[in-house]
């Protein structure tokens, strides 16, 4: 009952646009589980457990967020199996929202490397370039500044995580793992003012 009163996505970006809000923070959190044994075929066409993430070298579940600048959380995704990549996952549950926010509400969004290639509105840092070669200074200024930003929006997760103990390792289905991660969401919002 408590994930159900969680905001809708659109609900979440036009509240910040409205709220005055000059960009928002993209990140994703694997939350821990037990292990599940689905299987999955990868990429390059091998079964593998699909809710191990070999990023994080354990199994859980992939959550998508939007937080404010400042890293309150505003909106969580439905759980993605810990072996679905940052932005296979963004793609399914917010990217086209993020686009719309850009176009029609001038809401930018900054996120981290997993996300490159995001498309238009989702500004995310330069990548290294290979053969030991240096980026140029203006890329490494825009990388510095964006990490500065973007640095504030980890703080989300770990408000979540530190004030619900059912977050820090999920023992019952992940498939559970959207649906408790919402409620907590939820009982945030509420704590600090934002439901009624």
């Amino acid at each position: 009952m408590l994930a159900a009163q969680a905001p809708d996505l659109h609900e979440a970006l036009q509240r910040a646009k409205n709220d005055g809000l000059t960009h928002l923070v993209l990140d994703d959190k694997l939350f821990s589980t037990d292990r599940l044994g689905e299987q999955t075929t990868s990429i390059k066409g091998e079964q593998i457990d699909a809710w191990y993430s070999g990023k994080h070298r354990e199994p859980g579940g992939n959550v998508q967020a939007l937080m404010e600048p400042d890293g309150f959380p505003l909106w969580l995704s439905e759980v993605e199996p810990g072996s679905t990549h940052d932005i296979t996952a963004a793609r399914e549950h917010v990217l086209g929202a993020l686009y719309w926010a850009y176009s029609h509400l001038d809401l930018p969004t900054l996120a981290d490397g997993g996300y490159t290639g995001a498309g238009i509105g989702v500004h995310t840092p330069f990548k290294q370039p290979a053969d030991n070669q240096v980026l140029d200074v203006d890329n490494r200024t825009y990388n510095t500044l964006l990490r500065g930003l973007r640095c504030l929006g980890e703080r989300a997760f770990a408000l979540l995580v530190g004030r619900w103990r059912a977050l820090r390792h999920i023992t019952t289905s992940p498939r559970k793992i959207g649906t408790i991660a919402k409620a907590a969401l939820v009982l945030t919002h509420f704590e600090h003012g934002r439901l009624t």
